[in-house]
């Protein structure tokens, strides 16, 4: 019994995802009826300019979006573990937990209210566009790397950066020869993490936007609203496979350490 529910439980999840695979090498301009097999959207995807241009300003966007929640979320991790008694350490805890559970709704609004604001105000930013979004994905991701940054700074041995302090070592030679290295693999995963939320992030992105500056699950969702088109499924296509050989390469990576040990 417990290999059938798994077997129904792996079919539930994938069964959609093979499918959308299948008929993005369909003939038919129609999703639902086969055609023929083709690979002819696949080449009507990467001569969409709107597509392409639209997957480029993703990736910068996710690309700095999640260096700059790294810097700052590994800050806030790094004052919440080291510095043990601070007033306001709780209310900064609460904050930096805060986008995790908060309505991606009302984090876009209130985004888009604060933005409006500061340009009547301030004159700053000139409208909305790419740099509103990743001030607005830096601040949710930030959230998510300084939990995972945390969890891992709790679990390292102090004494060991005592110890080089012991021997003469300043702070901050401390922190980039014991304390960066040791929290590495932390901070890729943070930093991973981070670079998945913002490339996949739709409704945030839709409220401080603005023109010309319209990232792929945007257009995506623009072009499901009009009806589903093979090329979509061709991109979903390629998505999938960057996200099996990134997979595939990690796992390999993972297998081979205990062997070179």
């Amino acid at each position: 019994m417990l290999r059938l529910l798994a077997v129904l439980g792996f079919v539930f999840l994938y069964a959609p995802i093979i499918g959308l695979v299948v008929y993005s090498f369909n003939e038919s301009k129609l999703v639902t009826v086969w055609g023929g097999f083709s690979t002819k959207w696949y080449g009507e995807l990467l001569r969409d300019p709107q597509i392409l241009g639209a997957a480029w300003i993703s990736f910068k966007i996710a690309a700095l979006s999640a260096s700059l929640a790294l810097v700052f979320g590994t800050l806030a991790a790094l004052c919440l573990v080291r510095f043990k008694r601070f007033r306001t350490k709780q209310l900064l805890a609460a904050m930096i937990t805060a986008p995790l559970v908060m309505p991606e709704v009302i984090t876009g609004l209130s985004l888009l209210l604060l933005f409006v604001g500061m340009e009547v105000a301030l004159g700053w930013p000139a409208g909305r566009g790419m740099m509103t979004i990743v001030i607005a994905h830096t601040t949710f991701c930030m959230a998510f790397v300084a939990v995972v940054v945390q969890s891992r700074l709790v679990d390292i041995d102090i004494s060991i950066e005592e110890a080089a302090a012991d021997l003469g070592a300043k702070p901050l030679r401390v922190f980039f020869d014991i304390t960066l290295p040791t929290i590495a693999p932390a901070l890729v995963s943070a930093w991973l993490l981070a670079f998945t939320l913002s490339l996949d992030d739709l409704v945030i992105a839709s409220f401080v936007s603005g023109p010309g500056a319209s990232t792929l699950p945007m257009v995506v969702f623009s072009k499901v609203r009009l009806g589903l088109t093979p090329e979509v499924n061709a991109l979903a296509t390629l998505m999938i496979l960057a996200v099996g050989i990134g997979i595939a390469t990690a796992t390999y990576v993972m297998l081979r350490k205990p062997q070179r040990s």
